[in-house]
This record gives structure tokens, C-alpha cells and sequence, in this order.
């Protein structure tokens, strides 16, 4: 059962994401197709003119080799064959190489694609459609990925490994599972989060192929592809558009022009472009190419470079040359034949800054797609929620304004001195009157002391609102502890809880029962009562 709330309501989402959904004109630059089924058949035309067969068989070829050593469903194996085909598109999310998968929002992310992808094919039976969740292996913040949370503990992972964090050895990661075991119940379910994680990471060499081995193993039956871009063949796909940057640095002015844009229009500007927006790459660093005159220096390195020696780098070796936020999204399009991007509220907001750039590549814009979002409630929290007979939309409140919200509401006296101000106020205006008949310099007196009286009247009403609350604290107590299961920290729940503490009670059917309830183009939060 679910029910649904306008991510207006929620209070959570940025007005640049609030004006995408509600398909404001101001912001109609900045994307292509808005994510409508119908739209889909148009983007479907657009990139089959762009995206070339020996693309494809690249993409298959480093598909393929990536699987190798992979349990692969059936499902999975077609799609990945699929991709030689003409009539064969993707639609793609992305996300960084959490440990244990990070925020439960990882599994809405590669729901949402799943979903979309099944959706698309019965609408256009004439097409295939394959879900894929791109690894963001080549990132090098281990800081943002090294924990996740489980019942308020943070499971963390200590590690002094530099570089990109998916070729970081699992070494040492025995000592987080023992802290993981220790929090978990003796259920089944619990027994088989041990058995997932201690495969992925006791079995497996390197952190790419870990959590390849659990999106994998949690979505075995689903047709989900998985794709490494830190990968050669793939580069070599790229290598054009590596080398424009590095000779011409388009990406800076396009990107620079539409953030700029963006701002002028009221909207918080996402990321800001660097002069080179890529990173030099080998074992234990990643980091950033800057040109100063006519050498190419590697930050926080020895390594400098003329341009022919490192055009003659981009030849031989294109693996060393890793996109950054501004350039990954492009590279992504450039490999895959794909039709849509489903990303977070913060992901999509970059995304909008990146059109141009795209057209300036001649690289079709795909679609863009929010991710599903959604609140998990248990029995016992809808039940709790029933008999306070509070609405559930109330709950996506501030604290402070729950509290105020529900005093007013179950107070059996009138809090809200709204009655008493008009009064004052109709009081004043004859006050006025009489200083218009008589001495004007009488009106700034009587403005002042209405001032007077209506802050007085505030006062008495915060006062009062005040001692309600004492009156009904514990009524106020099972509210507010209510919210803080829901919203942990005041945070969505998807942001700060992992899915192996929901897992531990439901099992395999919590993802089975989001696969079922949530859908990717109804572009609203969902209520999942499990």
C-alpha cells in the first residue's frame, strides 16, 4: 500500500527542481524532452541517428569482459546482447561506490530505472530497453563513501588507500563486518545480509568489483547491466572529446554560460566548470590536469606534459583520462545509447547546466528523470501515526512548526489572537481619523503606540502558545519521537538510512514490494507502508 505527496509539499526539494516538475518555461533551455511516455519515442529517434553500430560492439566487447567472472541472470545476458541491436537503448542511473550501498536511496535510484525500462518497453514493444547503473568508480572522495548507518551506528571503513576509490583493495574490510554482525539480529534476513556482504567484500579483490557483486545479487532477476566506465575500450570511444578539452576547453565556456544563466534566473548554481574539466589517472592518484602557458601539469604531482607528449598520452593510453562532474555526464552519453538520466534533486540540478555543452559535442541531451523518493513506515509507525490522528503530510514539517501545528490543533482554548489584532486594528483606524481632523504630527504617535499594542498582542500569544505546549508535552513527545524514526537528524530517511535495516526485518520482499509500488514517471513521493 502506498499512498503519495507532491514533492512541493514535502518542504525537501529545491525550487529548481520544484519549477522542472511543474515544467516552468523559464527553465525550457535547459533540457531536452521533459519525462513524458510519450516523449520517449522522440529522444528513441534522436539518438538512433547519433549512436553508431561500432559503438555498440565496443560497448558489448567491454560488457562482456567486465561480466567475466560475474554470476549473470539470463535477463542480464540478453540485455547485454541486446546492445549490438539498433532498436536497443538504456536508461541509466548513476551512483558512488558506497559501502554496503550507502543511503537507502541507492535501490530507489536502480528501481526507478528498472521500472522505466519495463514501462517503456510496453508502451514501444518494438524497442528494447535495458536499465543500468553506472558506477561512479572513478571517483576519489573516499570520505563521502567509507560508512553507512545501521539502527544510529555508523559502520565505517578506515582505510589509507589514495586514488579511485573503485580500485581500492577490500583488505581489512573483515574488521566492518564483525561490527555489522554485532548490531544484526539472528533473523534470516540478518543472516543474509552477512552472506552478501561478506561476499562482496572477503571474496572480491577491489571495491569496483564489490559492489558490482551486490547491485548484481540484489537485483539478479531484473535484466539490471552494470557498467564500469573506468575502462579502456570505453575511453577509446572518448578520446575525441578528451582531446578537444584539453586543446580547446569548450567545456568551461558552454558550462560557465548557462550556470551563469541559471543565477540570474534566482537558482543556486550546482557546480562551476574548471578550465580542464579532467583528472589524470594511474594507481594511487587521481588528479587534476591544469595548463599553465603551454605545459599540462598533473596536480600534486611531478608529471608536466607539452601538448604533443600528452596528445601522444591520450593515444596510447585514454585510460588515464578521467571526466570529472562536468564531464562524466558526457561521457556516459558518448558510450551508451541512451535515453534518459535518472538522478537526485542535486544530480538533475547539475545536469541542467549542461545542455549546451552537449550541443556543442553534437551529443543528443537525454531525458532527465528524477529518481523515485519515498518514506518507508512500518505497522507500528502507521498505527502510532493513526492514533495520534495526525495527518501524514504534517510530518514533513519542521519540528518547530509540527509542534506549533498540532497545540493549536488539540488546544481547548483559542491560541491564534488573529480575533483580538483586527479589533486593535479597527480601534486604530478611528484613532487616525481623529488625528487627520486634528494635529497631523498626531498620526506618528498613534502609529507607534498601535505598534505597541499589536507587539504586546504577539507576546501574550507566544506566551500562551508556549504554555500549551507544556500542558500537552506528551502528547507533543510522541509526535515529535514519531518524526525523528521517520525523519532521522530532520533529514529525509532515504538520505541517512541503509536498506539492510529494513532488510533485516522484510527480507527480499521489501524490494519486491518497491518494485511494485514505485513509479518512475508519476513524479511524486511516495508512502510505502511495509
Amino acid at each position: 500500500m502506498a499512498d503519495c505527496i507532491s514533492y512541493r509539499n514535502t518542504n525537501y526539494f529545491s525550487e529548481l527542481l520544484l519549477d522542472y516538475l511543474e515544467e516552468k518555461e523559464n527553465l525550457r533551455e535547459f533540457y531536452s524532452q521533459f519525462p513524458l511516455l510519450e516523449n520517449f519515442k522522440k529522444q528513441v529517434e534522436t539518438k538512433q541517428n547519433s549512436f553508431t553500430l561500432e559503438h555498440r560492439k565496443v560497448l558489448v566487447k567491454s560488457l562482456q569482459l567486465q561480466y567475466e567472472n560475474v554470476e549473470v541472470s539470463e535477463a542480464t545476458q540478453e540485455n547485454i546482447q541486446s546492445l549490438t541491436e539498433e532498436n536497443t537503448f538504456t536508461v541509466t542511473t548513476g551512483h558512488q561506490l558506497n559501502l554496503f550501498t550507502g543511503p537507502l536511496y541507492f535501490l530507489y535510484k536502480i528501481i526507478s530505472a528498472i521500472n522505466l525500462a519495463k514501462e517503456l518497453k510496453e508502451t514501444y514493444p518494438e524497442y528494447n530497453f535495458v536499465p543500468i547503473y553506472w558506477m561512479a568508480s572513478e571517483d576519489h572522495d573516499f570520505e563521502e563513501i567509507n560508512y553507512f548507518n545501521f539502527k544510529k551506528e555508523k559502520i565505517k571503513w578506515d582505510s589509507t588507500q589514495t586514488g579511485a576509490v573503485g580500485e581500492f583493495s577490500t583488505e581489512g574490510l573483515e574488521e566492518v563486518l564483525t561490527q555489522f554482525r554485532e548490531q544484526l539480529s539472528n533473523s534470516d534476513a540478518a543472516e543474509e545480509l552477512i552472506q552478501l556482504f561478506q561476499e562482496a567484500y572477503l571474496t572480491h579483490q577491489n571495491l569496483t568489483e564489490a559492489t558490482r557483486y551486490i547491485a548484481n545479487q540484489l537485483f539478479l532477476d531484473d535484466g539490471l547491466v552494470i557498467v564500469d566506465g573506468n575502462d579502456a575500450q570505453l575511453k577509446t570511444l572518448f578520446k575525441p572529446f578528451v582531446k578537444e578539452e584539453l586543446l580547446q576547453q569548450t567545456s568551461s565556456e558552454k558550462v560557465t554560460s548557462s550556470a551563469d544563466k541559471l543565477a540570474a534566473k534566482g537558482y543556486k548554481v550546482q557546480v562551476n566548470p574548471r578550465e580542464i574539466n579532467l583528472f589524470y589517472l594511474a594507481e594511487g592518484i587521481r588528479e587534476r590536469i591544469i595548463k599553465e602557458e603551454e605545459v599540462y601539469i598533473v596536480h600534486e604531482t611531478d608529471l608536466r606534459f607539452t601538448e604533443a607528449e600528452i596528445l601522444e598520452e591520450l593515444e596510447n593510453h585514454p585510460e588515464r583520462f578521467s571526466p570529472n562532474v562536468i564531464m562524466r555526464p558526457l561521457y556516459q552519453e558518448a558510450i551508451l545509447p541512451n535515453l534518459c538520466y535518472i538522478g537526485g534533486g542535486g544530480e538533475l540540478a547539475y545536469w541542467f547546466e549542461l545542455k549546451a555543452y552537449f550541443e556543442s559535442q553534437q551529443i543528443p541531451f537525454p531525458i532527465l528523470l528524477l529518481r523515485n523518493s519515498a518514506l518507508l513506515v512500518s505497522e507500528k509507525q502507521k498505527k502510532k501515526l493513526g492514533n495520534l490522528d495526525v495527518l501524514m503530510e504534517d510530518l514533513f514539517l519542521k519540528q518547530s512548526d509540527l509542534r506549533t501545528k498540532r497545540t493549536q490543533e488539540i488546544s481547548n482554548i483559542e491560541i491564534d489572537f488573529s480575533p483580538q489584532k483586527k479589533h486593535l486594528e479597527q480601534q486604530f483606524k478611528n484613532l487616525y481619523q481623529l488625528a487627520e481632523k486634528t494635529d497631523k504630527s498626531f498620526i506618528g504617535a498613534v502609529a507607534a503606540q498601535e505598534q505597541k499594542q499589536i507587539n504586546g498582542l504577539d507576546h501574550l500569544e507566544k506566551r500562551l502558545l508556549k504554555a500549551q505546549k507544556r500542558k500537552l508535552k506528551d502528547e507533543l513527545e510522541r509526535l515529535t519521537n514519531l518524526q525523528d524514526q521517520l525523519f532521522p537528524k530532520q533529514s529525509l530517511q532515504e538520505r541517512n538510512r541503509n536498506f539492510s535495516e529494513f532488510y533485516e526485518v522484510y527480507g527480499k520482499g521489501l524490494i519486491q514490494q518497491l518494485k511494485q509500488e514505485l513509479k518512475p514517471l508519476q513524479q511524486e513521493f511516495s508512502i510505502i507502508y511495509l
